[in-house]
């Protein structure tokens, strides 16, 4: 990470924090509201080498979800960043899809520290767990994973990183953090925010500091994420000459790639993760 962003984080002693969650949530989340079950993919894990493992990480070891084709590797290797709701049955689906095409997928329960979100009932409670970790933390842990990931049939040269909605903000921070990140892919992360003991800096703080190209995919309709602060961010990116492309889909609302919520748009989702999958595969092999 660059120097005045590392400077402006707090210092967390990760050895003193338990950890509150001890496994990741069995099926689909109950915070983001109802399943909809009849447009949520179900990828199989045959041919693949799928399922929990465990992290060591400061204070202890974190749960993750693991998915890659089955052999030795190496495999090029994508962090996948969770959501608000934790490392549930969507996001590990992710980690297959992209097991399927070839790539080592890992999503890591970068909220144990502060809760258990397989207890969590509702979006309020989910956004009051995610208001408590701080980015640092986030990165440190990252950091954890992907060394792990090298160690375990994964490529360290070849590290992508993608993310959805609070994960979508830690893809632009953490490519600006890891220079060994070769691509990150950001799905609907906010781009501004005030800055706080927890989030010193946001991705409009950080775009000169990029490490490696991102591509943006958005929703034109996004509530929580207004247009403006999309052109804001290109600016940024321009001003420091960094790569810079965006996809805003018109009349898309936010978390319109999660098939499991009545957010989902099929035709822009499927037309967002072509574009993410061609992006890897011409930054990542």
């Amino acid at each position: 990470m660059n120097a005045d962003l590392l400077s402006l984080m707090p210092k967390v002693d990760f050895s003193r924090r338990g950890f509150m969650a001890t496994s990741l949530i069995t099926g689909f989340t109950v915070a983001a509201g109802p399943v909809m079950a009849q447009t949520a993919i179900r990828t199989d894990a045959s041919g693949l080498n799928a399922g929990e493992v465990d992290i060591p990480v400061q204070g202890g070891m974190m749960k993750a979800y693991r998915a890659q084709p089955a052999g030795a590797g190496p495999f090029p290797t994508i962090l996948v960043v969770q959501e608000i709701f934790g490392v549930h049955e969507y996001i590990k689906d992710t980690c297959r899809r992209f097991a399927k095409l070839g790539y080592q997928a890992i999503a890591s329960d970068l909220f144990a520290r502060q809760g258990d979100m397989s207890k969590v009932t509702d979006i309020p409670a989910a956004q009051a767990v995610a208001a408590k970790v701080p980015d640092a933390q986030v990165m440190a842990d990252l950091d954890a994973t992907a060394a792990w990931a090298a160690k375990n049939g994964g490529n360290p040269n070849r590290l992508g990183i993608t993310g959805f909605c609070w994960g979508g903000r830690i893809t632009w921070l953490y490519s600006a953090h890891n220079p060994k990140v070769k691509a990150g892919v950001a799905w609907y992360g906010r781009l501004i925010g005030n800055a706080s003991e927890l989030t010193p800096k946001h991705p409009v703080d950080i775009a000169k500091d990029l490490k490696a190209p991102v591509l943006g995919l958005y929703g034109g309709a996004d509530q929580g994420i207004p247009n403006a602060t999309v052109d804001q961010m290109k600016a940024a990116l321009d001003a420091a000459k960094k790569f810079n492309v965006f996809y805003v889909y018109p009349d898309t609302p936010h978390a319109f790639h999660a098939d499991y919520r009545p957010s989902y748009r099929k035709e822009q989702a499927e037309d967002a993760w072509g574009k993410a999958v061609a992006f890897f595969k011409l930054h990542l092999g």
